[in-house]
C-alpha cells in the first residue's frame, strides 16, 4: 500500500478555486447515494499528477491522493500515515485554541470556532462533504453515513474492507418492529453504536448517522416500507425513541456516543408511483392526519429519544418543500419539540426544489429560503455554490449562517470530534476486535427470531419433528437467499446462514428453485420442483421478494407475489404427499390469499427481510427450537384494495361519499388476509384482569377547556387538561401460558374512544412483551395516561381528551372505562 511519505508519486499545485461538482454527485438523474462532490479546500484548487498506471479504481485513487496532498502541505506529522484529529494536543498548530479546551462550555468553544473561520470556509462548513480548515487544525468531514440496521456503506461516510471487512448485519427495521420488543431495539442500537465507533477509531466511519426511517407505512406499494417499524404512530414512536437511545448513548455530559437522525421528515411515503416520483410530488395533508399520524414518530424522536438531527424529505407538503417551511423545520422540530441538534436536506433536496419543483426564481432564493426556515446542512452541493451569492444580494446575512454552524459544531463536539485523539475518550478503546464479535451476532440470530410472525398454523402443523422426517424439500428463489436477507440501506455482513444452510442443520434436503430469481418469469424448472414434492417428507417453500421488487425509487404495483410464483406454489402445494409450509420473504406485505385458503398449505410464515442470520432462525422456527412471537406490523392487505386507494391520496380517514376506504388498521373497515398485530404461536396464551379501574377524572384548567366540540362530542384540549401523573392508570393483566411449550407473548393494548367524528376504528396505546413457560402466569402492569392515550385529534389538528366511555382492548379483552372532568 502507498505510504503517506513516499510523496514521490504526487505533485501539487494551487489555484483559486471555485466548488465543483463531480460526475457522481447527487441529482435526479444520477440520484443520490454516490460520494463526496466536490474537492476539499475553498481556497485552492489541487491539481494532482498521479506518477501511477492506469487503475480501475482511479476515482479512490484520486480522491486518496487528493487528501494525503492536503495532509503533507499544511500538517505537521503526528503519526505516521495519520492525519491528526482536530484539537489533538500534540498538535503545535491548535494548541492554545479556546474551541479546543474542553473545560470551557460547550457553546462558547463553538462561538470561539465560529468567529475564527473565514466566510468561504463557513459556507463550505454546511455541506455534507464538509472541507478542511488546515490553518485552524480541523479535517474534512463527511457528514453522510447510514445505520438503519447495522453500519451500511450506503453513505460515502463510511468505508469496509482492511481491518473492518464487515459489520453485523441486523434484520430489516420491519422486521425487528414485528418483535414488539423495545429493550431488543435499543440493544440492536447499542452494538450498532459500538461498530460505527470502533470504525470511527480506525479511520473508516464518521460519527453522524442518517438512522432511523421513522416514516408511517402508509401505503403497503411502498418500496421503502421494508424501512420503516409499519404503519402505526405509537409502534413507530417507541421504535423511534428505542433505537435512537441505543445508538446515542445515555448521554451522560451531554455527549453523544453517534449522532443518530430521524428522516424523512414528513408525510414521505412514496417514491416513484404511476407517473408520479417523491421530487415532483405534493403531500396534501390534513391537520388532523398531520398530527395524529405522520408526526407522532418525529415528535417521539426528539422529546423522547432526544435525538441529534431530522433529516426533511424532498417532497412538498400542502404546496411547500419541507426543507424550506419554516413552520416544519424552525418553528416545529426546533420551536415546538426543542430539537437539540442539527436539521439536514435529504440529498439533493434543496436542488430538487429550485430545478424540479421550479419553488424559487432563482438558486440564491432557494439557498436563502431552505436556510431561513431552519436548514443546517445540505446533503449536497446546492447551498456550497449559491450561498455566498445570497449573502451578497441581501437574501440571508452571514449571522444566518453563524447559526446554522452553531447547530452543526455543537453536534461535533457533544459527539468528541473537537477533543483531540479519540482513543483518550469515551468509546476511544473500541476498535476491531469489538465488530462482529459472537455476542453480537447471537443477537442478530436473536432479534432475527422475534421477529418471524407465524401467520397461519392449520393443525398444529408446526413444528415440524425433524425425527420423523426422513428427507425435506426446500424449494422456491428465496431458499438460497444471502444479501437479500438484509434489504436495502445495508452494508456487509459478517457472514450468512441461508435459508437451505439452516434447514440443512436440521434435516437431509432436496433442494429447487423452481424459479430463476423471484421475477420467477418462467416455468421451466416447475417439474423439477413438483418431482421433489412428491418424493420427500415436507416441503418447505422460501418465496417472496427482493429489491429488484421493492426498493427506494422502486414502488410496487402490486401485492400479488412476483410473476409465476403463485403458480408454482400451488404446483408444488398439489403435489407434495406431506405437510407444505410456506415461507413470506419481503418488507412489505403480500396477497397470500390463494394459500390461507389452500388446504394442501399447512403453514405460512413471514420472516420479513431476517439478517444476515436469517436462514438459522427460520429453521429454528420451523423445527420448534424457538416459539415464536412476532406480530404484523402492518395490515396485509387484498390485492382489491389497490384501486380504492391511489398511492398519492394521503388521507388516513375514509371517505364515505368518494368510496375512499381509509388506511391502516385504526381507520380501514375492509376485508384483509391478515390484520396488524396478528401473529400465532405453538403455546395458547390467555389473558384475565387483576386490577382494572373503571373510571378516571381529568382536572382542567379553566371553564373554557370544556366545550361542546364542533365534533358533537364534548372534549377537552390536552393543552387545558392537568397532565401530570395522576392521570396514569395502572391495569394488572394476569398472562398464562397454557401450551406445552415455553413462550413469549406480546400483549397489545388499543383503546376506542367514546362515539363521535374521530373516525378511529381503535388505536395502539401501548403494548408489553412477556416470557412465560408453560403451564405458568405473568402478571404485567399497564399505565394508560389519558392525555397520552386516549386523546384524539379534532379537524384542526387539535388533541383532545374526550369525556365518557372509552373502550380499551386488552388483548382479547374488553374493558370500558369513563373518562369524566374536574373544576
Amino acid at each position: 500500500m502507498w505510504k503517506p511519505n513516499h510523496v514521490s508519486s504526487f505533485f501539487c499545485f494551487c489555484a483559486p478555486q471555485k466548488p465543483i461538482e463531480r460526475r457522481n454527485s447527487p441529482s435526479i438523474n444520477n440520484p443520490p447515494h454516490s460520494p463526496s462532490l466536490f474537492i476539499p479546500n475553498p481556497h485552492f484548487k489541487i491539481l494532482i499528477i498521479m506518477a501511477c498506471e492506469n487503475d480501475k479504481k482511479g476515482h479512490l485513487l484520486l480522491a486518496l491522493g487528493l487528501v494525503l496532498c492536503v495532509t503533507l502541505t499544511f500538517f505537521p506529522r503526528v503519526t505516521e500515515g495519520r492525519v491528526p484529529f482536530a484539537c489533538d494536543p500534540r498538535n503545535g498548530l491548535t494548541r492554545g485554541f479556546k474551541f479546543c479546551n474542553t473545560h470551557v462550555p460547550i457553546h462558547v468553544r463553538v462561538q470561539d470556532l465560529i468567529a475564527r473561520l473565514t466566510l468561504p470556509e463557513k459556507i463550505r462548513l454546511v455541506v455534507n462533504n464538509a472541507i478542511a480548515v488546515p490553518r485552524l487544525g480541523i479535517q474534512g468531514y463527511e457528514w453522510w453515513s447510514e445505520a438503519l440496521h447495522g453500519v451500511s456503506n450506503v453513505g460515502p461516510g463510511t468505508k469496509f474492507g482492511g481491518a473492518f471487512p464487515g459489520a453485523t448485519m441486523f434484520p430489516q427495521v420491519i422486521s425487528t418492529a414485528a418483535s414488539f420488543n423495545q429493550s431488543l431495539w435499543q440493544e440492536i442500537g447499542r452494538v450498532v453504536s459500538d461498530e460505527a465507533r470502533a470504525m470511527y477509531n480506525g479511520g473508516q466511519a464518521g460519527l453522524t448517522y442518517w438512522s432511523p426511517n421513522v416514516n408511517i407505512f402508509r401505503d403497503p406499494r411502498w418500496g421503502r416500507g421494508q424501512e420503516t417499524p409499519g404503519e402505526d404512530p405509537t409502534l413507530a414512536a417507541k421504535y423511534a425513541a428505542s433505537y435512537v437511545k441505543g445508538l446515542q448513548g445515555d448521554g451522560a455530559g451531554n455527549r453523544l456516543k453517534v449522532a443518530a437522525c430521524c428522516k424523512h421528515y414528513t408525510a414521505y411515503d412514496l417514491d416513484n408511483w404511476n407517473g408520479v416520483d417523491r421530487f415532483h410530488f405534493n403531500a396534501k395533508v390534513s391537520k388532523q392526519d398531520l398530527e395524529d399520524t405522520y408526526d407522532v414518530p418525529f415528535k417521539a424522536c426528539v422529546l423522547e429519544g432526544q435525538v441529534a438531527s431530522v433529516m426533511c424529505s424532498y417532497n412538498q407538503v400542502n404546496g411547500k418543500p419541507t426543507c424550506a417551511d419554516p413552520d416544519l423545520l424552525r418553528n416545529t422540530i426546533r420551536g415546538q419539540w426543542g430539537l437539540n441538534g442539527y436539521i439536514v436536506s435529504d440529498c439533493d433536496s434543496v436542488g430538487v426544489f429550485f430545478d424540479n419543483q421550479h419553488y424559487t426564481r432563482t438558486p440564491e432564493e432557494a439557498a436563502a429560503e431552505a436556510i431561513k426556515a431552519g436548514l443546517d446542512l445540505d446533503c449536497g452541493p446546492f447551498l456550497a455554490i449559491h450561498t455566498d451569492s445570497a449573502i451578497r444580494k441581501g437574501l440571508i446575512s452571514e449571522n444566518d449562517l453563524n447559526l446554522a454552524l452553531a447547530n452543526l459544531i455543537t453536534v461535533q463536539m457533544r459527539l468528541g470530534m473537537f477533543d483531540g485523539e479519540p482513543s483518550t475518550q469515551p468509546f476511544g478503546n473500541l476498535g476491531p476486535r469489538d465488530v462482529c464479535t459472537p455476542a453480537h451476532q447471537q443477537l442478530a440470530l436473536e432479534a432475527a427470531r422475534e421477529s418471524i410472525v407465524l401467520l397461519q398454523n392449520k393443525g398444529n402443523s408446526l413444528p415440524l419433528s425433524p425425527s420423523r422426517l426422513r428427507i425435506v424439500g426446500v424449494i422456491g428463489p428465496n431458499t438460497d437467499a444471502t444479501v437479500t436477507m438484509i434489504g436495502n440501506y445495508a452494508g456487509v455482513a459478517c457472514g450468512y446462514t441461508t435459508p437451505l444452510q439452516g434447514i440443512a442443520r436440521y434435516v437431509k434436503t432436496a433442494h429447487q428453485v423452481g424459479c430463476r430469481g423471484v421475477a420467477c418469469r418462467g416455468n421451466e424448472l416447475f417439474g423439477a420442483a413438483e418431482i421433489i414434492a412428491r418424493q420427500v417428507d415436507a416441503t418447505i417453500l422460501v418465496m417472496g421478494l427482493d429489491q429488484t421488487i421493492e426498493a427506494e425509487t422502486r414502488d410496487r404495483v402490486g401485492l400479488l407475489l412476483p410473476g409465476l410464483q403463485q403458480e408454482l406454489v400451488t404446483r408444488v402445494a398439489r403435489a407434495a404427499k406431506g405437510p407444505v409450509i410456506l415461507v413470506i420473504m419481503s418488507g412489505g406485505p403480500v396477497d397470500v390469499s390463494f394459500a390461507k385458503n389452500n388446504p394442501k398449505i399447512s403453514a405460512i410464515l413471514w420472516v420479513g427481510y431476517p439478517g444476515q442470520a436469517g436462514g438459522t432462525a427460520i429453521a429454528d422456527v420451523i423445527f420448534g427450537a424457538t416459539n415464536p412471537g412476532g406480530r404484523l406490523p402492518m395490515t396485509w392487505y387484498p390485492q382489491g384494495y389497490l384501486a380504492k386507494v391511489p398511492m398519492t391520496n394521503m388521507d388516513m380517514r375514509p371517505n364515505p361519499a368518494t368510496g375512499y376506504p381509509g388506511r391502516t388498521y385504526r381507520f380501514y373497515k375492509g376485508p384483509v388476509v391478515f390484520p396488524f398485530g396478528h401473529g400465532l404461536s405453538y403455546s395458547r396464551f390467555s389473558q384475565s384482569l387483576a386490577l382494572a379501574p373503571k373510571q378516571v377524572s381529568v382536572q382542567i384548567l379553566s371553564l373554557q377547556a370544556l366545550t361542546n366540540s364542533t365534533l358533537s362530542s364534548k372534549a377537552v384540549k390536552v393543552s387545558h387538561a392537568n397532565c401530570d401523573d395522576s392521570l396514569e392508570t395502572e391495569f394488572h393483566v394476569d398472562v398464562k401460558n397454557e401450551g406445552s411449550m415455553d413462550g413469549t407473548h406480546t400483549l397489545l393494548i388499543f383503546s376506542k374512544p367514546p362515539p363521535g367524528k374521530w373516525s378511529q376504528i381503535k388505536q395502539l396505546v401501548t403494548f408489553h412483551k412477556t416470557h412465560v413457560p408453560a403451564g405458568s402466569k405473568q402478571r404485567l402492569k399497564v399505565n394508560v395516561h389519558s392525555c397520552k392515550h386516549l386523546s384524539v385529534v379534532d379537524q384542526f389538528g387539535v388533541r383532545r381528551i374526550p369525556t365518557g366511555e372509552h373502550e380499551l382492548h386488552i388483548g382479547d379483552l374488553k374493558h370500558s372505562i369513563n373518562v369524566q372532568t374536574t373544576h
